[in-house]
């Protein structure tokens, strides 16, 4: 995979929505939610081009039934792929487009992860720019490394994370 970071795409909006519209019309019955998340997600935050959805389903277990409907969506189906409870789906290969985090609605704590990283990068100027400019190094560090990449922002991601999560509680 080639890490490219660019700058903010105001049409990154454009796109979640319409593949949220794709995967709420083969979701009848299992589809609670969806949100767009992820660096995409971060008005003048620098990201790889990947559009993140965080997707909440009633039973993640009947999500399954659904891979050959997101196989013709032109997803990869990766099931939980590291995190218990998740299903993952992916989708453009190399030249990865999309990414799809499926949780059931009463995974609090994945779910609340995700949207309390994307507010609070959302409201924290100073830390999106900081955060984009790791990435930014990193991509030139790592070109074709996503684990190094990863790894790259790793301790900076775990540091917000916990300030996010602090933040969303104290501003309920």
């Amino acid at each position: 995979m080639n890490i490219i970071v660019v700058e903010y795409d105001p049409n990154w909006k454009n796109e979640y929505l319409k593949e949220e519209h794709a995967i709420k019309e083969i979701l009848h019955g299992v589809f609670v939610n969806s949100f767009h998340v992820g660096s995409t997600s971060v008005p003048n935050l620098k990201a790889k081009p990947i559009i993140d959805i965080l997707l909440v389903v009633n039973d993640i277990n009947e999500l399954d039934a659904y891979s050959v409907q997101f196989e013709n969506l032109g997803y990869e189906v990766m099931g939980e792929f590291g995190i218990k409870g998740r299903r993952y789906f992916r989708k453009g290969g190399d030249n990865r487009t999309h990414q799809i985090h499926a949780f059931q609605y009463d995974n609090i704590q994945e779910i609340e992860r995700h949207l309390s990283f994307r507010d609070y990068l959302r409201q924290s100027p100073e830390i999106c720019k900081e955060y984009g400019e790791l990435k930014r190094k990193l991509a030139d560090q790592y070109p074709t490394d996503i684990d190094g990449y990863g790894d790259g922002k790793d301790d900076f991601v775990k540091k917000i994370e916990k300030e996010a999560l602090k933040w969303h509680w104290t501003t309920r």
